[in-house]
């Protein structure tokens, strides 16, 4: 069961990158979970699927020399919901469809795997940590900062441009 959930079920083995593969499958899952819930259900998943994908990690890779497998990509659904949190919240808290803010699906989707490919500063930190925390950390981080860049994004467009 930990390497279904570590690999989202499979999807980790899609080549090339995987990551992306489970970026995206993280963006529709977003935009499912916002559908049945709004915002509130999908930041209440984002935190299960840290703490599941935590442990299946933790499982998945015990006993082994690579603690990030390419193929585990748990850690990118969960960056990604993070990373999307502030779009889902925005259609939330507006009571619009959320893909009438489809460029902040885009840009949330593009910004978190610029994050995690390039692991600027306490992304790469916490990608040393070499264990299954850091796993999910360093896409933690990256959603954290891609949420923060896609925010200062859509104030830029909205607040300050008038578009």
């Amino acid at each position: 069961m930990s390497r279904l959930i570590a690999t989202v079920f499979g999807v980790g083995h899609i080549r090339p990158a995987p990551g992306t593969w489970g970026s995206a499958v993280g963006v529709l899952g977003a935009l499912g979970l916002h559908y049945l819930g709004g915002f509130p259900l999908l930041l209440v998943a984002t935190v299960a699927v840290f703490l599941i994908g935590w442990w299946a990690t933790y499982r998945a890779t015990l006993g082994s020399q690579d603690h990030d497998p390419s193929e585990i990509v748990i850690d990118e659904v969960a960056g990604q919901w993070i990373a999307l949190l502030v779009v889902s919240y925005g259609a939330w808290n507006a009571g619009l469809d959320p893909l009438r803010l489809y460029p902040g699906w885009i840009a949330g989707f593009l910004l978190f795997r610029l994050f995690d490919i390039t692991k600027p500063w306490l992304v790469g930190w916490a990608d040393r940590r070499g264990d299954a925390l850091g796993v999910m950390l360093d896409d933690v981080i990256a959603g954290i900062f891609a949420a923060i860049a896609t925010g200062a994004l859509a104030f830029l467009t909205h607040a300050v441009l008038r578009l």
